[in-house]
């Protein structure tokens, strides 16, 4: 059974209330799911024991949060996701005796959270730091499998298509993850050896994928030709015929990765990204379905309003361009204690620019953001 490390959750455990979870070392059960630690000692003693639970246990906790009030529930879905990121790597980059078990988990972990608020899942795509913050090629394989899934849910596709779609685009760049990492942080133009590497890993994921127990056909042949264009100027092996959810995950990885910041370009905005796929492929109902998933302006987009008040993008509106807000300023781009939400479907109300965050007089966390989503 694939484990986690006890420390990974540990924004779980309340000292003196029932687990959980179980807790075990490498040998043995150490705590039932139900018993307590006591005390910050303890807690302790565990953590550097190297405690660990397993990975279903902890998916049983989330699936615990869809029954409670979004207000009880939302603000501490940033720290779960922060949690379940580390989780992904693990699967990712860990031994691959296990990851077909713990893909399955993480998969399972970062669904449950997607449907408890798929408001929040899209600002993790969008509001990405500016500086470095974890693993770049960890956390683009997140990105894209988000975008991947509100794509498939717009276009209507089946859940276990859905599943299956954020599960390709996970892992679809599983044989250059360390790579994609160090790209984000090289200025000069790529090697030799890593274009030759770039060029080769549809294949050589596809056939890792496979050595560890992936046997799901469609999966395997979308990572394998997801950098594969109709038009035959793909790679590897130019082909034409392209599958549907292999193009679906070309246009995932192309747009997340637009918004994320390398070392030789800034981010582009959600709008830009969003113009630049309609232009690669503007006929695709693929394109368009994620597009209008994002929408113009995604959850947790900084935007200016027609009454000079900043504000944070919290909803989708009926028209692509007329989101709900939550103002962080007053009209003189003053912070305010509380937030007013604002429907920039009206004229002084709307949207006149999308700013970046360091436009922003003041910032707001992911925690803040969750409560604001969950207020509407």
């Amino acid at each position: 059974m694939p484990v986690c490390s006890l420390a990974s959750v540990q924004n779980q455990i309340t000292l003196g209330e029932p687990l959980p979870f179980s807790v075990r070392d490498a040998q043995r059960l150490l705590l039932t799911r139900g018993e307590v630690i006591a005390n910050e000692a303890q807690l302790q003693a565990l953590l550097q024991l190297g405690a660990m639970v397993e990975f279903d246990e902890v998916a049983d906790t989330l699936q615990l949060a869809q029954r409670e009030s979004p207000a009880l529930r939302l603000p501490r879905l940033p720290a779960e996701w922060s949690r379940v990121t580390g989780e992904v790597k693990q699967a990712l980059c860990g031994p691959p005796s296990q990851m077909v078990g713990a893909l399955s988990s993480v998969t399972d972990q970062l669904l449950v959270l997607i449907d408890l608020s798929p408001e929040l899942a899209l600002s993790q795509v969008v509001r990405q730091p500016v500086t470095g913050s974890g693993h770049y090629g960890v956390n683009h394989s997140i990105h894209a499998a988000t975008a991947c899934h509100a794509a498939a849910r717009q276009l209507g596709w089946q859940p276990h298509e859905q599943r299956q779609a954020f599960q390709a685009a996970l892992t679809m760049n599983l044989a250059i993850l360390d790579l994609q990492a160090r790209l984000s942080d090289q200025v000069s133009p790529l090697t030799a050896k890593q274009r030759e590497v770039i060029h080769a890993h549809p294949i050589r994921g596809a056939e890792m994928l496979s050595a560890v127990g992936i046997a799901d056909m469609a999966w395997l042949e979308a990572v394998r030709t997801h950098h594969e264009v109709p038009d035959g100027s793909g790679y590897p092996c130019r082909m034409t015929d392209v599958g549907e959810l292999a193009e679906l995950l070309r246009f995932a990885d192309v747009y997340t990765a637009q918004l994320s910041r390398r070392a030789n370009r800034p981010a582009m905005s959600p709008h830009q990204a969003g113009r630049r796929l309609h232009q690669m492929s503007a006929s695709s109902p693929l394109t368009l379905a994620l597009i209008k998933a994002f929408g113009v302006y995604p959850p947790g987009s900084m935007v200016r309003l027609a009454s000079g008040e900043l504000a944070v993008v919290v909803r989708n509106g009926e028209k692509a361009h007329r989101p709900l807000v939550a103002t962080l300023t007053n009209a003189a781009s003053e912070p305010t204690p509380t937030s007013v939400l604002r429907d920039s479907a009206r004229d002084d109300h709307a949207v006149v620019a999308l700013l970046s965050p360091q436009a922003m007089p003041v910032w707001i966390s992911d925690e803040r953001l969750a409560e604001l989503i969950g207020s509407v």
